[in-house]
């Protein structure tokens, strides 16, 4: 990697752009550096904390061929290989092979799984899956900071701490590189690339609001608000499915964090406020099938009026496994669930615990190829798979066909006149002294006004398209913001990135006139329309979203 200083900033040079540090940034740095291919991870915070998996996590998706029921590849990629996914063969063969080295990855630095009957690993089903793929991680909060110490030590590999990346550049269709400006300091860096890794986040929060009211006490990170479709986007990348990938899960009350998925698993029952078990209802596998049947059945339950208060009971279950619950299980998800249970006398043994549907987290897909390449050609995608095995499974493979192509690629040319003009546009927020203008969180806070209001767990289409008017209003006030230290412009950035991500949502929704498989129902759509079992896609074309449907084998 060279460094070049420069009037405006600092240039850097690098074969492999890794864009974000998170799981997703630190398989692709692991594959890189065992690939031999130089490269620079950049990250919006630091490596130790970053991303989602910095707050913690409690389980790694796996499916480890042995001779348990369904642990094999043709049952993982069955039940993957849905038109609507947007998922290819190909890349399904691609995460399964990735699992064996990324779990040996989280071995060697120290994590720690809970272990089962005759020396194997202790595994659950999960979210209607076929068979027993969920391994439990003991000591989830610390697994980012194990991961950091071998990747910091990688050949090859540098990090670039604290680093909001603002745009990405292309020329003639491929990735030359991107820019940003160091969230501490203030100093603009730009990184010319040969190829690139997105590894930016797949979940985007901060689109809703949870009881709390408080958009960072959120189930998911409140960091990452979609900027891992809105660059790629902004420079040629086509979306999929950003209308019905999102997700939500159950939280418990008043408190963002997840951890549904440990509950379900290991057989909580959900109650309404009657004191009823009623997920059977909505999914044959009750509470451990799909997680959008839990959530709408859920939401269904409260539309009836048998609640509010919904409950996760966990009674009948053994002592060690509600011990395994609430203070293994739960805590690796959030450093402070403990206090939170202390606070509220919460016992999963003596009573139930009260649970709510949380927020909706906005999602979909790069469009990519066979090796997850997508349409702008260098960029691969690396958060296309979901859950911390699909986003450091993913960051692995498609790092090692970035590396490949790296070495015959040319380095992109960046424009540093654009990059000084760009970064003028960047800072301006800092400068507004203006009486009027607003607040991240001033400008930030509507949007999920309207989304909540417009765009919930019930909907019609011309809701929608009123949300689309109010999006664009609150666009027009983007040049009257403020920031008042460079912590401000960064949320800002994120505001940004939010609500580009949420006209898109909307826009696909529009095009999707049937209920089922996305997080919410339309009162005019209502059924099923087996005809639209389909990806969507969008593209910018001329400054404007281009939808269009994708066969099966596009």
């Amino acid at each position: 990697m060279n460094a070049i200083e420069k009037p405006w900033g600092t240039l850097y040079e690098t074969d492999l752009l890794i864009l974000g540090s998170g799981a997703s940034g630190v398989g692709a740095a692991l594959k890189a550096a065992e690939k031999g291919c130089d490269a620079l991870v950049v990250g919006k915070g630091t490596l130790e904390s970053s991303g989602s998996l910095g707050g913690g996590n409690d389980h790694f998706m796996a499916v480890l061929d042995t001779e348990e029921p369904h642990d094999n590849l043709e049952s993982f990629v069955d039940f993957y290989m849905k038109s609507a996914y947007g998922y290819r063969r190909a890349q399904l063969e691609q995460w399964h092979d990735a699992f064996a080295p990324c779990l040996a990855v989280l071995k060697e630095v120290g994590t720690e799984f809970k272990p089962g009957e005759g020396g194997r690993p202790f595994r659950s089903v999960g979210f209607g899956q076929p068979g027993a793929w969920w391994l439990h991680i003991v000591n989830g909060r610390t697994i980012k900071r194990n991961l950091a110490k071998k990747i910091r030590k990688l050949p090859g590999v540098a990090i670039l701490d604290d680093i909001n990346v603002t745009r990405l550049f292309a020329a003639n269709g491929r990735i030359a590189g991107c820019m940003g400006f160091n969230v501490r300091t203030g100093k603009t860096v730009a990184v010319a690339c040969r190829t690139a890794v997105d590894s930016f986040g797949w979940h985007a929060q901060r689109a809703g609001n949870n009881s709390t009211n408080n958009p960072f006490n959120c189930w998911f990170s409140p960091f990452t608000t979609g900027s891992y479709f809105t660059l790629a986007y902004q420079i040629g990348a086509t979306l999929i499915n950003c209308d019905i990938a999102g997700r939500t899960t159950m939280l418990p009350k008043s408190w963002g964090a997840p951890g549904m998925n440990g509950i379900n698993n290991m057989g909580g029952h959900e109650l309404n406020a009657l004191g009823d078990r009623f997920m059977g209802k909505y999914d044959p596998m009750w509470e451990n099938g799909k997680r959008r049947n839990q959530i709408m059945g859920t939401e269904q339950e409260m539309l009836e009026g048998y609640g509010p208060p919904f409950y996760m009971d966990m009674r009948h279950l053994s002592k060690e496994d509600v011990r395994h619950l609430q203070y293994v299980l739960m805590p690796a998800d959030k450093e402070t669930y403990l206090d939170y249970c202390a606070a509220r006398g919460i016992d999963f043994h003596a009573r139930p615990l009260e649970v709510e549907i949380g927020e909706i987290a906005l999602s979909g897909m790069l469009l990519a190829d066979d090796r997850l390449e997508t349409t702008v050609k260098g960029l691969f995608a690396g958060c296309n798979f979901t859950s911390f095995s699909g986003a450091m499974c993913g960051g692995y493979t498609a790092a090692g066909h970035a590396a490949d192509d790296a070495a015959g690629a040319p380095l992109g040319r960046l424009d540093e006149g654009e990059i000084e003009a760009c970064m003028r546009a960047d800072m301006a927020p800092l400068e507004n002294t203006s009486p009027t203008a607003l607040s991240y969180m001033e400008f930030e806070n509507p949007i999920r006004q309207v989304m909540d209001y417009y765009a919930g767990f019930r909907r019609n289409m011309p809701g929608m398209r009123l949300a689309l008017e109010r999006l664009d209003l609150i666009a027009s006030y983007k040049n009257r913001v403020k920031a008042a230290n460079l912590h401000d412009l960064m949320r800002l950035r994120e505001a940004f990135d939010l609500l580009e991500l949420c006209r898109l949502h909307l826009g696909m929704c529009l095009q999707r006139k049937e209920s089922g498989r996305g997080m919410y129902k339309l009162s005019d759509y209502p059924n099923l329309d087996p005809a639209l079992d389909k990806a969507l896609a969008a593209r910018l074309v001329d400054g404007k979203p281009e939808f269009f449907w994708l066969e099966q084998n596009d």
